[in-house]
């Protein structure tokens, strides 16, 4: 039984240590999200005021000839990887984040410390709470601007058709 208690407390102790990462990484999240967001939202206001907000446009004319559709579709996907990224991953991280301190959320209780308790789950559903609002802010751009992206390509296209067919 010692082995099995010895094994308990190596795995107990090796999550504790991702604790501080993970937090960092979910603060990290939320700042990308909350950064991306206002750009988003300025992107959408020079989208409204009927400018071409969109970088693909800015892509295709660094180009001496039209991009192939290929190309274009990979600039896109480049685009929006990191806001896929995030969105995927900070659920990930916020359910990382909530179960590290239950652990000794669940200890305290059983010492009758209420103290312990109730600051580990404060830290656990803050972390929770902060990465699904990362997540959600990112998945909102990401699909807006997927269209936006999709929109544009498909106006690049209809201009090279247009001069082809000259």
């Amino acid at each position: 039984m010692t082995a099995f208690a010895d094994i308990e407390t190596l795995l107990y102790t090796v999550s504790r240590l991702f604790l501080a990462p993970v937090l960092i990484l979910i603060a990290l999240a939320l700042a990308y999200a909350l950064v991306t967001f206002g750009a988003f939202l300025m992107e959408a206001w020079q989208r409204r005021r009927g400018g071409q907000a969109g970088g693909l446009f800015a892509f295709a004319r660094r180009h001496d000839s039209m991009p192939h559709s290929d190309d274009l579709e990979l600039w896109i996907l480049r685009r929006l990887e990191w806001l896929r990224i995030v969105s995927r991953t900070a659920p990930m991280l916020g359910l990382i984040a909530t179960m590290i301190p239950m652990g000794p959320a669940l200890l305290a209780l059983g010492n009758n410390d209420a103290e312990s308790v109730g600051r580990n789950m404060v830290a656990a559903f803050s972390a929770v709470i902060l990465a699904l609002l990362a997540a959600s802010l990112c998945f909102f751009i990401l699909t807006v601007r997927r269209r936006w992206l999709l929109q544009d390509l498909r106006e690049l296209e209809k201009q090279r058709q247009q001069e082809g067919g000259l």
